[in-house]
């Protein structure tokens, strides 16, 4: 929760979109959804009380609040971190991941329960007749993610490999007493890490081609620019034909960004926080040129200057591209979330992807239609 008072006037001030009244926020229509990508369904109505709910799903910021978040934008560029401090974030990320662990315990983190339900293919997985599954989590932290998936398992032939380039935090899942070596093992690796004298640069104990699912969360966003290119070789490396990769990251404009303060912006869109992890802020045009175009040959071109247009229509996104992902989903989840004590509303963003890599059987059409 933000204590600055410019962002809590401002936020104070957003109206909520003038929405006809079709789209009921009835409990009785929160139930759980059968479209992962559907982003809840309590619709924010002309009318309603804002403070009514905690939260509010499908509400697009006002003008007036865009206005805001790109005036605070400006004033994040003229004051950048500086060289030496870009050197000291940049050269050695894991250093400060190493610390942030550190300094904050397992407990600090949530389990991600929620991931079944917004990538069924999870779900599938961990089914007991699904067969020998190999899941491979990058960025894994504490095992938030590694660990509910497992505890949902009945499959006797599934394995996860969580990887995380911080040894702290692979420290941390090793000594959890969740941790089960029949289906975990936890290491350390790198995801943009470049191939070392022998060729390698998968993580320890999988080969090329050997990964069915491959899940990303919140883990591009702590890349640098430069980084995203191996990052993705590696990925398309290490998965199967037809495998699959899960993403959500944070979405332009996100609260998170636009708070920031001065000493904090390193380039466009990208930042560093005051613990020395650093943070990107994705867009859905970017993001469907990025993984709908990158191939082992070209590598990730240019992208369009309208290649970050979040209008760009969803048949795009989901259209076949030409390079070796196919974008199988590409959703903006937004949500407004209040205070309702003290009155305060906040504009949240992620960015959430299915993408599937190339030579395998493709998504089937009843699944697409779901």
């Amino acid at each position: 929760m933000t204590t600055d008072p410019a962002v809590q006037r401002e936020a104070q001030s957003t109206e909520p979109p003038q929405i006809p009244p079709h789209r009921s926020h009835d409990p009785a229509n929160n139930t759980k959804r059968t479209d992962p990508f559907q982003f809840g369904s309590r619709f924010l109505e002309a009318g309603d009380n804002v403070f009514e709910f905690n939260a509010w799903d499908h509400v697009e910021p006002d003008e007036e609040f865009k206005a805001y978040a790109e005036a605070q934008i400006a004033k994040q560029r003229e004051t950048p971190v500086s060289e030496f401090d870009q050197k000291r974030f940049n050269n050695d990320p894991a250093k400060w991941w190493n610390l942030f662990y550190k300094n904050n315990t397992d407990n600090f983190f949530k389990d991600r329960k929620w991931l079944r339900y917004e990538f069924p293919v999870l779900a599938e997985v961990t089914q007991k007749d699904a067969g020998p599954q190999v899941v491979l989590e990058v960025g894994a932290g504490a095992g938030n993610t590694a660990f509910p998936l497992l505890a949902n398992n009945e499959n006797d032939q599934l394995k996860v490999h969580a990887c995380d380039f911080s040894k702290y935090a692979v420290k941390v899942m090793r000594e959890s007493e969740q941790y089960d070596e029949r289906h975990l093992v936890a290491d350390v690796w790198d995801v943009a890490a470049v191939p070392d004298e022998n060729g390698n640069s998968l993580p320890p104990g999988l080969t090329e081609g050997s990964v069915d699912v491959v899940i990303l969360i919140f883990i591009f966003s702590a890349l640098a620019p430069n980084q995203w290119e191996r990052a993705i070789r590696n990925i398309h490396r290490v998965l199967k034909p037809g495998g699959r990769v899960l993403f959500r990251d944070y979405g332009r404009g996100d609260l998170a960004q636009v708070r920031f303060k001065k000493g904090r912006y390193m380039t466009e869109n990208f930042y560093v926080r005051g613990d020395g992890t650093r943070v990107y802020f994705f867009d859905k045009g970017q993001l469907i040129h990025m993984w709908g175009q990158w191939s082992p040959e070209k590598g990730l071109p240019t992208p369009p200057e309208d290649a970050t247009a979040e209008s760009q229509p969803e048949s795009q996104a989901t259209a076949e591209g030409s390079g070796a992902f196919d974008v199988l989903h590409m959703g903006i989840d937004r949500r407004l979330i209040v205070n309702r004590q003290s009155k305060v509303k906040m504009h949240r963003c992620w960015m959430q992807g299915h993408f599937q890599k190339h030579g395998g059987p493709t998504e089937s059409a009843t699944e697409k239609a779901e």
